[in-house]
C-alpha cells in the first residue's frame, strides 16, 4: 500500500492551531495549507510552473466538471490528472457534491443518488456514490472526497437532518466501493447549522476517516459567527492524528479563524475569481485597481509582497490592463492573490511554531481589516 500519513509538528499553546506534515504519494504538504483551485484541471490564468514557483503545495480539481468535459475516461487514458495537467505535486478532487448542490433547479436527489442536467448541453446524468468513486479513481488524485449532500444556509431542521443521514449512508457506500490504495478517501461532515446534527455527523463520520476528515456545508452564506460557532462545536470530536479540511474557504479571516479552531487545510476559487474582476488582496486590505485613484500610482500592489506581479509592475499598469480587458490583468492579479494566501499560511505556520499565533493574528488584522471587527 502506498504510504499516507500525518505528523503533528507543533501545537500552539493558547489555541487549537497546529502545524503538521501530510504525506502523499506525490509529496508532502506542510499545514496549515491553502489549496488553489484548478476546476477544469487548470488554475485559471496561471502556469503550473508559476504555481510551483510561488509555493503551491497541493491543487484541487473538480470531479463534476471533469466528468462532463473532457470525460474522466480521457483523463485516465492520459495517465490521470497528474500527467493530464502536468502537475507532479499532490492533487485533491472534490466529489461534485457542492456543484450538484448549486444546481438546485436542475437536479433531483433520491436515496440512489442525484439526477442532474449537464450545464453544457442539458443531458441527464446520475451521480451515485459508487459512480463518483469510479470517476475519482479514474482521475487519480492523491486525495478524493466522499459524495455528500450539501444543504443551503437557512434550511429547516428536518431537511438538514435528512441530508445529514443520507450523506452518512452515501459515505458508507463510498467507503465500500473505494478500493484504490494509491488514493486516500476523506469523509465529509454535514449537518447544516444545527449543533446537535453536526455533533452526530462528526461522531459517525470519524469511523470512516483513515487519513483526513473534511467539514462541508459551511461558507455557504451564513454569517461568520455562525460558521465559527459550528467549528467550535466540532473541534472536540476531530481525530488528532489526521488533517481537518474546511471546504470552500479562502478569505484571510476565515483561514485564520479556522486555524484557531484546529483546521489544517483550505481551498477556494476566490483569489482567481476576484483577480479577474480587478481586485487584489494586499497587506493593507483589498483594493480594486479599476479605481481612478490608481491611474498614476507607480507603486506595486503590495510593497510587502515579493511575487512576480509586485516585483515588476505598478498599480497604474495593472489598472491600464484591467480597464482594457487584457488577459494579462487577470493572470498577474491571480498570481498575486494566490501568492498572498500561500504567504499567509506560511506565516501562520511560522507563528504557530514560535508560539505567537495570537500576536500574529492581531497584527495581521490591524493592517488588513482596518475598518472591520473580527470575532
Amino acid at each position: 500500500m502506498t504510504k499516507f500519513g500525518f505528523e503533528i509538528i507543533h501545537k500552539d499553546s493558547k489555541t487549537l492551531a497546529r502545524c503538521g506534515k501530510l504525506t502523499t504519494p506525490h509529496g508532502d504538504v506542510m499545514t496549515p495549507a491553502f489549496m488553489p483551485v484548478g476546476t477544469q484541471a487548470t488554475v485559471k490564468g496561471v502556469l503550473p510552473t508559476t504555481l510551483k514557483e510561488i509555493g503551491t503545495q497541493i491543487l484541487l480539481s473538480n470531479t463534476y466538471h471533469l466528468y462532463l468535459r473532457p470525460g474522466s475516461d480521457i483523463v485516465e487514458q492520459t495517465g490521470g490528472l497528474h500527467d493530464f495537467m502536468q502537475w507532479n505535486g499532490p492533487i485533491l478532487t472534490d466529489s461534485g457534491g457542492f456543484q450538484v448542490f448549486s444546481l438546485s433547479n436542475t437536479r433531483k436527489i433520491t436515496e440512489e443518488g442525484v439526477l442532474f442536467a449537464s450545464i453544457l448541453d442539458g443531458s441527464r446524468h446520475l451521480f451515485t456514490p459508487e459512480k463518483v468513486m469510479h470517476i475519482e479513481n479514474q482521475l487519480g488524485a492523491d486525495i478524493i472526497m466522499a459524495f455528500d449532500e450539501c444543504t443551503p444556509y437557512g434550511m429547516d431542521r428536518n431537511g438538514a437532518e435528512q441530508a445529514m443521514y443520507r450523506t452518512l449512508r452515501w459515505l458508507d457506500r463510498c467507503y465500500k466501493t473505494h478500493n484504490d490504495d494509491r488514493q486516500m478517501l476523506f469523509p465529509i461532515i454535514q449537518g447544516n447549522m444545527y449543533e446537535d446534527l453536526r455533533t452526530e455527523s462528526v461522531k459517525r463520520t470519524v469511523e470512516y476517516a483513515k487519513c483526513g476528515i473534511a467539514i462541508g456545508g459551511l461558507s455557504v452564506g451564513e454569517p461568520a459567527d455562525v460558521m465559527y460557532r459550528i467549528l467550535d462545536v466540532l473541534a472536540p470530536y476531530y481525530p488528532d492524528n489526521m488533517p481537518r479540511y474546511l471546504m470552500g474557504v479562502g478569505t484571510p479571516d476565515y483561514i485564520i479563524e479556522g486555524v484557531r479552531r484546529g483546521v489544517d487545510m483550505f481551498d477556494c476559487v476566490l483569489p482567481t475569481r476576484i483577480a479577474r474582476n480587478g481586485t487584489a488582496m494586499t497587506s493593507a486590505g483589498r483594493i480594486n485597481v479599476r479605481n481612478a485613484q490608481y491611474k498614476t500610482d507607480l507603486l506595486p500592489l503590495d510593497e510587502q509582497c515579493d511575487c512576480y506581479c509586485c516585483r515588476n509592475f505598478t498599480k497604474a499598469y495593472l489598472r491600464h490592463l484591467v480597464n482594457c480587458n487584457e488577459i494579462l490583468a487577470g493572470m498577474l492579479l491571480s498570481i498575486h492573490n494566490i501568492s498572498f494566501l500561500l504567504k499567509l499560511t506560511e506565516n501562520i505556520r511560522k507563528a504557530i511554531n514560535e508560539n505567537n499565533f495570537d500576536q500574529f493574528t492581531q497584527s495581521f488584522y490591524a493592517k488588513y481589516y482596518k475598518n472591520r471587527h473580527i470575532e
